[in-house]
């Protein structure tokens, strides 16, 4: 197939999402003179931020750059997991057996936040408890797994079983895996309705949003902050940064603790209803062991196949990553090669030097960020939490506030040394190390 031909003639390079959920105008366009809080970002952390100080009585006034919601809260897969990537073993070593144990247990709470602020809140988002299909690439990769199940970890139980080769066709139609571990909590939902519902409950708290705001410099005032955006000035006796994997010159430290990392994602054309049960017979979420990892799952409708991975360092062009993808797909799904790809679309996620998130405070300037890739939880949670932090109302530290927010010599934002290690994890992913 050749690379034009690889595309849908209804092909848009935009995401899946927006077509049930279309980028929405916020309807605050004057910029207010003044806040009690002032939320840079209307992404997940953001708004969630934001909904914890107003419900507290403090007048909150949330600005993005873009459009609320531009960002990777519409743009990510609507994979929801416990949102940390290091084992308790490696926790452990690093941070010590309790603090470990607490990094788990919000890592729960941040899967937990979702469902139920989904349920309280009446938003319909498709949002299920799928469980999540996780493939060895190598057979050491299952061994390392199965060894990550049998492990007891105190008050963080994940239900986690594994599942042979042998027994893999229950949970997914390819022979590219050595089995695999199911995590039944894992979640999915689909990111632009959720956030389409975020904002609409945003909105009833009568905040002030103004979307195409963009944040230029921060500056302390005494006890509070002036903020110079797009739209004038507005003065705020508390600032919450909620930029993600968009952070950059406006917070300088913040800027060098994050690595921006691109992450790409395709949805096929509708596929027959037989050939998606045959390769997805489980609506469970997807991912596997390597490095550069690949994820994927099939639409709420059981229709498409939506599949998301790095495949490129710098390429913003969606009709260049997108056939990266799709041959990806294809690799895993041979039976899928003459399908056709009818969304691709980008996104940009921050990674921290120690693959946790983190969030705190600098005399009224709070923030979270950092959360690797697995956000869709973790965003709404540490969003709240620092927005009752904010408001007086959350006396007791996150875990994710209690380690170290790392950063490197000489890195100011532009992670100069993705290209080698990108190469080198790739190498190591080939040959199965």
């Amino acid at each position: 197939m050749t690379r034009n031909a690889v595309f849908s003639p209804d092909f848009k390079p935009t995401p899946y999402w927006w077509d049930a959920s279309p980028q929405q105008v916020a309807d605050q366009t004057e910029l207010p003179g003044s806040a009690d809080v002032l939320v840079i970002g209307a992404g997940y952390t953001g708004l969630h931020a934001a909904i914890e100080t107003a419900r507290a009585g403090l007048d909150t006034v949330v600005i993005d750059a873009e459009a609320a919601g531009w960002g990777c809260s519409t743009r990510n897969g609507g994979q929801i997991s416990t949102s940390v990537k290091p084992s308790f073993a490696a926790l452990s070593r690093s941070h010590g057996e309790a603090l470990a144990i607490d990094l788990l247990k919000e890592g729960q709470a941040s899967l937990d936040h979702v469902s139920d602020f989904v349920r309280d809140e009446e938003i319909n988002c498709d949002f299920a408890v799928v469980g999540r299909f996780h493939g060895a690439h190598t057979p050491r990769q299952y061994d390392v797994l199965a060894r990550d199940c049998e492990i007891h970890h105190p008050g963080f139980e994940t239900g986690a079983y594994m599942v042979s080769r042998a027994d893999q066709a229950s949970e997914l139609g390819t022979e590219a895996y050595y089995g695999g571990a199911v995590f039944p909590r894992h979640a999915s939902l689909d990111p632009g309705k959720y956030h389409a519902g975020l904002l609409n409950v945003a909105r009833t708290t009568g905040m002030k949003i103004t979307s195409h705001c963009r944040a230029m410099e921060i500056t302390r005032t005494g006890a509070g902050f002036e903020v110079t955006t797009a739209k004038g000035r507005i003065r705020a006796d508390k600032v919450i940064v909620a930029t993600n994997g968009y952070t950059g010159a406006l917070t300088p430290w913040h800027c060098r603790r994050v690595i921006p990392i691109g992450s790409y994602v395709i949805a096929t054309e509708e596929i027959p209803a037989e050939l998606m049960d045959r390769l997805f017979p489980t609506n469970r979420i997807l991912s596997d062991t390597r490095k550069l990892v690949y994820y994927y799952r099939p639409s709420p409708d059981r229709k498409r196949v939506l599949f998301g991975g790095r495949v490129s360092l710098s390429e913003t062009d969606p009709r260049k990553s997108g056939p990266k993808l799709r041959d990806e797909m294809v690799r895993l799904f041979p039976e899928l090669a003459a399908t056709r790809i009818s969304h691709s679309w980008a996104g940009t996620v921050a990674f921290s030097f120690d693959t946790l998130a983190h969030c705190g405070e600098d005399n009224g300037l709070f923030y979270a960020m950092g959360y690797c890739g697995s956000g869709v939880g973790m965003a709404g949670y540490l969003g709240a939490r620092t927005g009752r932090a904010a408001a007086g109302l959350d006396a007791t530290p996150s875990a994710f506030s209690r380690t170290k927010f790392q950063t490197r010599p000489f890195y100011t934002g532009s992670p100069w040394f993705l290209a080698p290690s990108v190469a080198f994890f790739r190498l190591r992913d080939r040959l199965g190390i």
